[in-house]
């Protein structure tokens, strides 16, 4: 009787451990391929067992040496190669990421050129989770710069030579005196680091996809969402972007849309790595007697930074007519003549630059007019050092 009591509190003792006992929480990864399968078993001949797409979440029921064994929401299980997903914690990474950027001003339109992946930070070797197809909508936030492929910061002081007469060569033969390397010549000027070419730089922009999602992507595989009528203008400059200041009206025009827009558009050289974002602002009207755009104001040679605000302005000056009544205009930030060169930051590639100019215009008709207060001028601006094409360096090099 009492070995009987004794096992049955033993039951009790080990039961109730159990219903106290921690429960695992379950772990999931999220696919990072456009679209895998998953197999019933790791071997070179296998049978599918699912389909699984870029973003789908997926519940870990076992570890492999490469591959993991999982179970969708459907409940189909199988093995998928462990590449191929992301863990749990770049999936939050992504989702704080697109959190904290949510509200920010959208700067500029584009559409993705080719199948591509969006990055946590910049840089290729960055956690990767959403992929973008061909034709995909974006909304660009902000731009980075940063050297190719990654590498030293071409702005960092390189570090101190060490002394060669430090370096030893241990003696062949135990005992021997260790020889010192010899001293070697001077460097001649041929030779010298200012010779050495700039490194090859690379732009990333951090955008926002129509799902809301957001990371870094390549500047070059997208391109900005330009209508065909204006980008036939942009006279071998890359159009950074178009916005609609103002619709007129016209009958005759050969669109079906009558209501015809009429743009602001900031341009730049193709060129990576630029401390700012154009260097060339134009203004596009259109002409209700002949039917086409015409360029009704252009700026050259400034150092502009995004966003260009579109806004209706009255005139601070006074000096015309119509000055109280609110018309369409724009406003756009340059770099002062006397401002401190802007350097990319070598971790985040962020370019931030000091104290800017901020330039305001209105339209009235088909004039634009600098609106500024009565008394003030503008301090002097800084103008970017011209961009040598290619073929002008062939042709001087002949």
């Amino acid at each position: 009787m009492a070995t009987c009591t004794s096992t049955l509190c033993l039951v009790l003792l080990l039961t109730g451990c159990e219903r106290f006992k921690a429960k695992v929480a379950d772990q999931y990864v999220y696919v990072t391929a456009k679209q895998t399968f998953l197999r019933d078993r790791v071997a070179a001949v296998s049978n599918r067992t699912g389909t699984v797409e870029n973003g789908q979440r997926l519940k870990v029921l076992e570890h492999g040496r490469r591959f993991i064994r999982v179970e969708t929401d459907k409940n189909e299980t199988g093995w998928i190669d462990e590449k191929t997903v992301a863990t749990q914690q770049t999936y939050e990474a992504f989702a704080l990421l697109e959190q904290e950027h949510a509200k920010d001003p959208v700067v500029a339109s584009a559409v993705v050129r080719d199948e591509v992946y969006l990055h946590l930070t910049p840089g290729r070797a960055t956690e990767r989770f959403y992929r973008l197809a061909e034709g995909d909508k974006l909304s660009l936030i902000k731009r980075a710069t940063l050297v190719k492929g990654g590498g030293p910061n071409p702005n960092a002081k390189p570090a101190p030579a060490k002394n060669l007469k430090q370096l030893a060569i241990p003696g062949a033969i135990t005992g021997m005196k260790q020889q010192s390397l010899p001293t070697p010549a001077p460097a001649t000027p041929a030779v010298s680091a200012a010779a050495d070419p700039p490194p090859s730089m690379e732009d990333w922009w951090l955008v926002r996809d129509a799902h809301g999602h957001a990371g870094w992507m390549l500047s070059r595989l997208m391109e900005v969402d330009v209508p065909d009528s204006i980008a036939r203008y942009s006279e071998g400059q890359r159009i950074v972007g178009a916005y609609i200041l103002n619709k007129v009206f016209d009958p005759e025009a050969p669109q079906d849309d009558k209501n015809i827009p009429e743009f602001v558009t900031v341009l730049s050289p193709y060129k990576s790595g630029l401390t700012y974002d154009f260097d060339q602002l134009r203004v596009f009207i259109w002409n209700e007697k002949k039917h086409r755009y015409e360029t009704a104001f252009r700026e050259k040679n400034v150092e502009g930074y995004l966003p260009i605000e579109i806004k209706t302005l009255q005139d601070l000056g006074a000096r015309a007519p119509n000055s109280a009544t609110p018309l369409p205009g724009f406003t756009y930030k340059v770099l002062p003549a006397n401002a401190a060169p802007v350097v990319p930051d070598p971790v985040s590639g962020a370019i931030v630059p000091g104290p800017t100019i901020t330039k305001t215009y209105r339209l009235e008709g088909n004039i634009l007019h600098h609106l500024l207060p009565p008394g003030e001028t503008l301090p002097d601006e800084a103008h970017p050092e011209p961009i040598q094409d290619k073929k002008d360096k062939k042709a001087k090099r002949r």
